[in-house]
C-alpha cells in the first residue's frame, strides 16, 4: 500500500510541477539553426567535453531550487591522471552497475540497450520494462526502497557504480547525504522538471555520456526530435483548436496545470487549445471544483482523468462531473493504457523518451480526422 500511494503521488507530482518556458526554446532553436548549431531543448543539464573528462552540470534539480548547480566529472577508465576536483563528484564511465530511483531512468537506459547494468530500483512492482522485470524476478535487481524506507544495507550490497536520484525538494539532500556517507556516487537527475517534451527526452544524452555511447544517444534523440517536429508541423496546418481540459479533483481541490507547463505544450503542439492556456505559474494552481466545473462547460475533450478508469468512477466522485460536455459527448481519455499488474504506468516510464508518440496519441484524440486509422499507444478511451 505504501508504494501504491507513493507511486500515485509521484505520478501526480510529475504532472503538476512546472517552470515557465514561453517561446524561448523555439527562438533558441531558430538562432542555433541560423548559426549552424544543434538546438538544445533541455534546460536542466549541460555537458562539456574536456581532454580529461566530461563535465555534467545539473541545474536546479528540485522544485524551488534557485541557482543550485551540481557538477559531476565523468572520467573514462582509460584516463590515468588524477582529477583535481572533489573525488565524490567523479563518476567512472562507462557505468557498469547503477541503481535507479525513478522509472524514467530505466526508460533511458533501456533505449540504449543497457538494462543489464541496472542492479537496483525504487518500487520494483511499478517497473513496466519487461527485461528489467525479468531481471527483478531472477534476483538480479533489488528493490532498495525510498526515502525513510531506504534500505542502505541492500544498496551497499548491490555495489553500484552510481545511484541516480531525483529531488522532490531541498529535503532530498537528507537521503542523498545518507547514500553519500556510504562512500557511493550519487547523481541528481532533473528530467521530470523539464517543461519541453523534447527537453525531457534530451536527457538520453546524459545517459549516453554515462555509458560512453554518445553517438548512439545523439542519434536516438535526433530521430525523436525530427519525428516530433515533423508531426507538429503537420498538425499546425489544422484550423480548428478543440478546447482541452485535464485532471481530476483531489479532496475537493482541482490542481490545474498552468499554461506554461509541459502538458500544456503537448496539447498546443497537438493542435488543441488548453483550457487554462492563459495562466502561468511555477507550480500547479489550486481551484475549487465549482470554478473548474464552470470553466469546463467550454471544453470539448477531457484528458488524464487520474485514477478514474471509467465514467462511473468519475460521477462517483461528484455527480456534476457527468454533466460536463466532454463527458456527455464521450470524449474522455486517460493515459493509462499500458499498466502492469501492480499499477505501474508506462506513460510515466517510456513516455519520457517517447514524446513524439505521446504527441501523436494526443493529436489523434484532438484531431481524429488527421489520424483515422491510428491506434493510441499510451491513451485509451474512458467508457
Amino acid at each position: 500500500m505504501k508504494y501504491k500511494l507513493l507511486y500515485l503521488f509521484l505520478a501526480v507530482f510529475s504532472l503538476l510541477i512546472f517552470f515557465p518556458s514561453c517561446n524561448k526554446d523555439r527562438k533558441r532553436e531558430k538562432i542555433q539553426k541560423e548559426q549552424g548549431g544543434e538546438s538544445s531543448y533541455a534546460e536542466r543539464f549541460e555537458l562539456r567535453v574536456t581532454d580529461s573528462c566530461t563535465i555534467l552540470s545539473v541545474k536546479d534539480p528540485w522544485q524551488g531550487a534557485g541557482n543550485v548547480i551540481h557538477e559531476y566529472y565523468l572520467k573514462k577508465e582509460s584516463y590515468q591522471k588524477e582529477l583535481k576536483v572533489d573525488h565524490s563528484k567523479i563518476i567512472k564511465v562507462p557505468v557498469n552497475r547503477i541503481i535507479c530511483m525513478s522509472t524514467t531512468h530505466i526508460a533511458m537506459i533501456s533505449a540504449l540497450g543497457r538494462q543489464n547494468t541496472i542492479v537496483g530500483v525504487s518500487g520494483a512492482g511499478f517497473v513496466y520494462d519487461s527485461e528489467v522485470n525479468n531481471r527483478i524476478s531472477r534476483g538480479l535487481v533489488s528493490d532498495v526502497g525510498y526515502d525513510s524506507g531506504l534500505n542502505t544495507e541492500l544498496i551497499v550490497k548491490s555495489s553500484p557504480d552510481l545511484v541516480m536520484i531525483y529531488g522532490i525538494g531541498s529535503e532530498s539532500a537528507g537521503y542523498t547525504a545518507k547514500i553519500g556517507e556510504l562512500g557511493l556516487r550519487v547523481m541528481y537527475n532533473a528530467d521530470y522538471l523539464e517543461t519541453d517534451p523534447l527537453g525531457k527526452a534530451e536527457w538520453i544524452k546524459v545517459f549516453g555520456a554515462l555509458y560512453c555511447c554518445e553517438e548512439l544517444a545523439d542519434s536516438l534523440f535526433r530521430e525523436i526530435r525530427d519525428s516530433y517536429l515533423n508531426l507538429r508541423e503537420l498538425i499546425a496546418e489544422t484550423a480548428s483548436k478543440p478546447v482541452v481540459m485535464m485532471g481530476m479533483p483531489f479532496r475537493d481541490v482541482w490542481y490545474v496545470s498552468p499554461g506554461n507547463s509541459y502538458i500544456s505544450k503537448l496539447v498546443d503542439d497537438a493542435g488543441g487549445s488548453y483550457l487554462w492556456r492563459e495562466t502561468g505559474s511555477a507550480v500547479s494552481i489550486p481551484y475549487s471544483l465549482e470554478s473548474v466545473y464552470a470553466a469546463a462547460m467550454k471544453a470539448d475533450i477531457w484528458l488524464n482523468t487520474g485514477t478514474a478508469s471509467s465514467k462511473s468512477e468519475i460521477v462517483a466522485i461528484d455527480k456534476r462531473l457527468g454533466s460536463m460536455p466532454p463527458f456527455i459527448n464521450n470524449r474522455l481519455y486517460n493515459n493509462n493504457k499500458r499498466l502492469n499488474p501492480a499499477g505501474g504506468n508506462d506513460y510515466w516510464e517510456s513516455g519520457a523518451i517517447n514524446p513524439h508518440i505521446i504527441l501523436r496519441d494526443i493529436a489523434s484524440i484532438i484531431h481524429p480526422e488527421i489520424f483515422p486509422a491510428y491506434e493510441t499507444v499510451y491513451y485509451r478511451k474512458v467508457e
